[in-house]
Formats: structure tokens, C-alpha cells, sequence
């Protein structure tokens, strides 16, 4: 079962588009676009779906929040953070991109990291991320690390951000790693998860869509030193 209590979601209707606050998530909301049932969460955003003021792209997505339902943003340094999930991603757009998990910035809206399934010509999708190693990165680096993903199959992915503000990502299995800039230390941040639909243009049926079977934020907090014996 996926706990709902510490996250808000952002549906592609309205102008802007409209924002669900935690406690009426908890209380059972569903929708067209985000519908909970025995334990899994759907997610679709159509192309042609409404945005967020500082977005050109539709999204029925995640925030991450406290349980009264006001923003959660942290810094680094204060804990090791997690943000793990198990999904499906079950329909593309015609770019075939579609993000689905970030750290995003509170500050501006550049995101620290974003995680996107990319279709491929081939008819598989690589799993790949884009990172700004530090907050003034105008353009962040892309990497990909798994290719030949099917649409609808399993994908495991867990990323994790440490006090000493080192970034490790696992891809179905496969790591990768890296040390972020310490000025990130002083920026607040905060997770983000669902489907983030990288495409505007077409009919409703065109549209990003993936399944969640697990989706999991910890804060796990710092170890306190050891007194002297």
C-alpha cells in the first residue's frame, strides 16, 4: 500500500492547473487522472492536459509534503534521503518522453534531478537522468543508464541524497553516483514522483501513463555521535 499522507498532486485541469491537497488525497481522491486501487496508483497526463504557471508541459504528478498538507522542503545536510518506487510505464507521447521521479528546487525552477523513460526508434525506452551538479548549472548533464526497457515492464529505481551531498541513482539494478557542488547544501529541495508528460502538442489520446506498485520518501535521520565511555 502506497502512503499518501506525505504528498500533494498536481492534475493537468484548471488554470493553472489544479493542485490536491494532502489530507483530501488521503481521504480517497480519485480521478481521471490519478486513480489508487488495491495498492497501486495510476498516473495519466494527456498532451493536451493544462500546466503549472512555470511549465509548458502537463503533468499528474506528486509533491512532496507534511501530513497537515503544507510544502515539505529540506536541505542535504539534514538527513539521508531516499526516494524509492516501483512502476510500469504503460502509454508515451509521440516524443516519447516522460519523466517520473525528481528532486526538484524550491527556489527556482530549475530541478536538481530528473528522471525520465525515453522511447527509443527500436520500440524500447532507455532510463535516463539529467543532474545540475551545481545550482547555477544553466543546462543540466543527461546520462543514460539502462536501455531496451519495454513499455509495461517493471522498472526499480532508488535515489538517494546524502548529508555530504553525494547523489547515488539504481536503475533496475544498475548504480551510478556522484558528488554534488556543496553550494546545493544551502538549497532547498524536496521529491517529486508520478508522470511529468514531456509533450503538448496532439489529441487527448496521446497522453504519458505509468502505473505505481510501490513509492516510498525516508528522512532517515543523522546518527547521533557516540558519547565518550
Amino acid at each position: 500500500m502506497i502512503d499518501l499522507a506525505t504528498w500533494n498532486l498536481t492534475i493537468p485541469v484548471g488554470v493553472p492547473a489544479v493542485t490536491i491537497d494532502t489530507p483530501l488525497l488521503v481521504g480517497g481522491y480519485q480521478d481521471h487522472y490519478f486513480q489508487s486501487n488495491s495498492g497501486a496508483i495510476f498516473f495519466w497526463a494527456p498532451v493536451n492536459g493544462t500546466t503549472t504557471p512555470n511549465s509548458s508541459y502537463p503533468r499528474s504528478e506528486l509533491r512532496e509534503t507534511f501530513a497537515d498538507g503544507s510544502r515539505r522542503n529540506w536541505v542535504y545536510p539534514s538527513a539521508d534521503h531516499y526516494l524509492s518506487a516501483t512502476l510500469q510505464v504503460t502509454q508515451v507521447p509521440s516524443t516519447g518522453k516522460l519523466v517520473i521521479g525528481q528532486i526538484h528546487t524550491a527556489t527556482t525552477n530549475w530541478p536538481l534531478f530528473k528522471l525520465e523513460y525515453q522511447m527509443q526508434s527500436s520500440g524500447t525506452g532507455n532510463l535516463s537522468f539529467k543532474v545540475r551538479h551545481k545550482p547555477t548549472d544553466p543546462e543540466a548533464q543527461s546520462y543514460v543508464l539502462v536501455r531496451g526497457v519495454a513499455l509495461n515492464q517493471k522498472i526499480n529505481y532508488t535515489v538517494h541524497l546524502s548529508p555530504s551531498g553525494s547523489l547515488t541513482v539504481s536503475l533496475n539494478g544498475v548504480k551510478w553516483g556522484t558528488k554534488l557542488d556543496s553550494a546545493w547544501a544551502v538549497q532547498p529541495v524536496y521529491f517529486k514522483a508520478g508522470v511529468y508528460t514531456q509533450d503538448n502538442s496532439g489529441y487527448e489520446t496521446e497522453a504519458g501513463a505509468a502505473t505505481f506498485t510501490k513509492l516510498k520518501i525516508e528522512h532517515r535521520p543523522l546518527a547521533s555521535p557516540t558519547a565518550a565511555q
